[in-house]
């Protein structure tokens, strides 16, 4: 793989003691201690009422840090391309339906099921902004962000337009917790250009590598980078934060990771 470059105009985050970006880049940057709390997200209030009522975690998490990001950005929702990336889609959802399945009576909600195709959330920021541009949704189990990245990455620069990733995890009841221990709902969501613009934040240059992933420093920060797969994410925001440039590396697949090269821009 080449070396694949682009801008980047915005950023959102949300996840357990992470409450926005802002709030994010204190704790990343060490003017305020990461404490541990449950996720909270902000109300939606984009969504019509009666479609309000179906959503559930991944559709709030993924309007949330998306919204957050395109403001940054000044994009227009309507206007962008996206990449849903989720490792599991919605966790409470499958748990609901699998419990049904193995009840006496077997009758499955339409709602239930109209929510467990993986790219339900796509279909749910299509209604709240009204867009009709692209959307990919895909899941790559720990590598989900990296994946994520790669694919807005190639549709931006193929498409010549912004495109909008939204990265995101939830998290299991028992029993499937203990199959597949997700602690708590997280997303990252970031805004993608191959051109310079004036809410350019960054370049990035993206390359494949052998070496080793990037940790954080704090005992803390990396138990989550650990934990949960969209704070994978976690080495590459805090430069973002930092607003510095460097480079990171984050996990792909087993013998192939992600490099990225994180430079200031003028």
């Amino acid at each position: 793989m080449t070396t694949q470059n682009i801008y980047l105009d915005g950023v959102g985050l949300w996840g357990p003691g992470l409450t926005g970006w802002e709030q994010s880049c204190d704790v990343l940057t060490g003017r305020q201690p990461y404490v541990a709390a449950p996720t909270t997200l902000p109300t939606v209030e984009k969504l019509p009422p009666a479609e309000r009522r179906r959503v559930g975690v991944p559709v709030k998490l993924s309007l949330a840090i998306g919204w957050e990001a395109a403001r940054h950005a000044g994009a227009d929702l309507a206007h962008l391309a996206t990449v849903f990336s989720s490792t599991e889609g919605d966790c409470d959802n499958a748990h609901a339906i699998l419990e049904t399945l193995a009840s006496d009576n077997r009758a499955l909600s339409p709602t239930r099921f109209h929510n467990s195709v993986h790219n339900a959330a796509s279909g749910y920021w299509g209604i709240a902004t009204g867009s009709m541009q692209p959307s990919t949704s895909l899941s790559a189990y720990d590598a989900t962000f990296a994946a994520g990245l790669l694919e807005a990455v190639t549709q931006a620069r193929s498409s010549g337009q912004p495109c909008l990733l939204l990265a995101y995890d939830t998290a299991f009841p028992q029993p499937l917790q203990s199959l597949r221990p997700i602690p708590a709902a997280m997303g990252v969501a970031l805004v993608i250009n191959p051109h310079q613009t004036p809410s350019t934040r960054a370049l990035l240059k993206l390359t494949l590598s052998d070496a080793p992933a990037t940790h954080m420093p704090q005992d803390d920060l990396e138990q989550l980078r650990q934990s949960i797969p969209a704070a994978r994410s976690l080495p590459l925001l805090a430069l973002l934060a930092q607003a510095r440039s460097g480079s990171v590396v984050l996990e792909y697949l087993d013998k192939l990771r992600l490099n990225i090269e994180v430079c200031s821009v003028t």
